[in-house]
């Protein structure tokens, strides 16, 4: 499992939102590594809207990176559940 985990923490996570207008890249920590945003979408009129996207983006790269943890817990553990771990 730890074997798991460090190779979970090296890994990249994307996640994007109006149609790719915003991505953030995190690792299996959770730190963002990368944000990208497309010129476009940016208007100082309307910041609550480029917020939204950011946190969209980031919320979506966090769920992969659930979804991929938990896939490869199972995969670990036959998929049995281990209550508070990961």
């Amino acid at each position: 499992m730890t074997a798991l985990q460090a190779d979970l923490e090296q890994r990249e996570f994307t996640g994007t939102a109006g149609g790719g207008v915003v991505e953030v890249t995190i690792n299996g920590k959770r730190n963002v590594l990368k944000l990208d945003i497309k010129p476009e979408v940016v208007d100082p009129e309307d910041v609550e809207t480029l917020q939204d996207l950011v946190m969209a983006a980031f919320n979506q790269a966090v769920a992969n990176l659930d979804e991929v943890s938990d896939t490869e817990m199972q995969k670990l553990t036959g998929g049995v559940s281990f209550p508070g771990l990961f």
